[in-house]
């Protein structure tokens, strides 16, 4: 369960570039409605997630307009890690 953007517009997760598996969280805080993008394996991880943290204030989830397989997508909030330099092999050993 990854929390991919905290109290959002509800017009962000139109965007397609989201991986499939992203879904759009509604709930409130004092009143106020919030929205949350997340990803989870499963949409129950999900529910149990926010459930457990806002228990009756918890509205729905709806899945977003994401496309990207989960697998292929980066979030482009995070650094990407550089890939480790191989060594070359010394030849006169």
């Amino acid at each position: 369960m990854k929390v991919i953007k905290e109290n959002c517009d509800p017009k962000d997760a139109q965007d397609t570039s989201l991986p499939y598996t992203a879904y759009l969280v509604e709930y409130k805080v004092d009143g106020k409605e919030r929205y949350d993008i997340s990803i989870a394996q499963k949409a129950v991880d999900l529910f149990d997630y926010y459930y457990d943290l806002y228990k009756k204030d918890f509205v729905k989830f709806t899945q977003a307009a994401g496309r990207v397989a989960p697998n292929m997508w980066q979030n482009p909030a995070e650094k990407p890690k550089k890939p480790a330099k191989q060594q070359k092999p010394n030849r006169y050993r």
